[in-house]
């Protein structure tokens, strides 16, 4: 199947006559083939905000399926870019998570297409067993809401202080004597 996808993204890519280095096809699991495709003139591949990566991802699933039926998942790269995206939005992601463990109050992600969604909530749910992640919005407002699981214990990073400070001042303690104001 490896060989099959790598000729054809040749193929693809002289009718195009688009000039490229290598092809790399790796199998992931779940029967994902991640191609990326090391190229002289990257942004001509990219495209604007990675849409004829889309689209050459699009047309080689069609063609792929045409001469290899099966169940398996194509996923195109040019020279890591959208490895390098991945990547972004799972830090921008923990972030949140960092101020939802904190805050106790959900936190929203910026809109994204599906397979960015789709890469949050996978990761996240292997990650983080505390946190939950829900798709919200419309069309190209939709976004990820990161929130805390009902019942999950909170992660605090503040001291005994916080909680002396959120319960009802009794046995004499106050707000002066513990922190002299």
């Amino acid at each position: 199947m490896e060989t099959l996808i790598q000729e054809t993204v040749e193929e693809i890519l002289k009718k195009l006559s688009t000039p490229f280095r290598r092809v790399r096809v790796e199998v992931k699991e779940n029967n994902t083939y991640r191609i990326n495709i090391e190229s002289e003139e990257p942004s001509l591949l990219i495209g604007h905000h990675g849409e004829n990566i889309h689209a050459l991802q699009s047309l080689l699933r069609i063609i792929i399926w045409k001469k290899q039926q099966g169940e398996y998942n194509i996923v195109v790269d040019i020279d890591d870019y959208r490895k390098r995206q991945e990547e972004n939005v799972i830090k921008m992601a923990e972030r949140k998570v960092d101020v939802v463990r904190k805050t106790g109050s959900a936190q929203s992600l910026p809109p994204m297409s599906p397979y960015f969604r789709r890469i949050v909530h996978i990761y996240l749910a292997d990650k983080f067993k505390d946190i939950s992640t829900e798709s919200v919005g419309e069309g190209d407002h939709r976004h990820l809401t990161i929130k805390p699981k009902s019942g999950a214990p909170q992660n605090s990073t503040d001291d005994s202080a916080a909680i002396v400070m959120d319960a009802p001042f009794q046995g004499g303690v106050t707000q002066e004597s513990l922190f002299g104001f």
